[in-house]
């Protein structure tokens, strides 16, 4: 009985002082974005034509969670709304997203506050989207490949690429920070022969940890 309770003691002694080492170097913490970027499209036409769209302002918000793996560094999955896009001639793309980005996070201590270096790769599904034209508005349909008695524009709805984030968060925990992402995934129907469609942007955000 007196050895289980001295190895009890022991198991928790040890624990208390792992967690303590853990707190010293992170501490996992939840925070808030939001963010202005730019969009566009890059890819090629049905005829292998490199398109040349133009970019339209965007926007993004959502929260995320940092979990601490070895001092400095950090894991940081974001759950996110972001909206996408292009402007082909007299027209605007905008897409909405469901977003996932998850950045490898080197977070260093700078001044009183930490720089910021960050990327990792970003999973998305589409869950809404038009074209608008001449003042109307057209729904986007969302599927993996168009049929012919399909009507207005088509496109996946799953989308994945890379991130980059270069910014510093201030001892208060407001935080700024520049991002870049780039589409690796054509979002243009599997069976449109060789147009290729992908999501690209970069901008600026503002967070909030607690």
């Amino acid at each position: 009985m007196r050895n289980k309770i001295l190895i009890g003691f022991l198991i928790g002694l040890t624990s208390f002082n792992v967690f303590s080492q853990t707190d010293e170097t992170g501490k996992v913490s939840f925070g808030l974005r939001a963010g202005f970027n730019l969009q566009n499209i890059n890819g090629k036409d049905v005829n292998g034509t490199t398109l040349k769209l133009d970019l339209v302002p965007k926007y993004n918000f959502g929260v995320n969670v940092e979990i601490p793996i070895v001092p400095d560094f950090y894991l940081q999955p974001n759950l996110l709304f972001a909206t996408k896009g292009a402007a082909p001639s007299n027209a605007t793309i905008n897409i909405s997203y469901l977003e996932l980005p998850v950045n490898f996070i080197y977070k260093p201590l700078l001044g009183k506050g930490h720089l910021l270096l960050g990327f990792g790769p970003y999973l998305a599904y589409a869950v809404g989207g038009n074209v608008r034209m001449n003042g109307s508005s057209e729904k986007i349909i969302f599927k993996s490949t168009q049929s012919p008695s399909d009507a207005g524009t088509v496109l996946r709805p799953f989308d994945a690429g890379g991130n980059g984030l270069f910014g510093y968060e201030f001892a208060n925990k407001i935080s700024l920070q520049l991002n870049a992402q780039l589409g690796l995934v054509n979002i243009a129907p599997s069976n449109n022969g060789n147009i290729v469609f992908k999501n690209t942007g970069f901008g600026i955000s503002a967070g909030y940890r607690f």
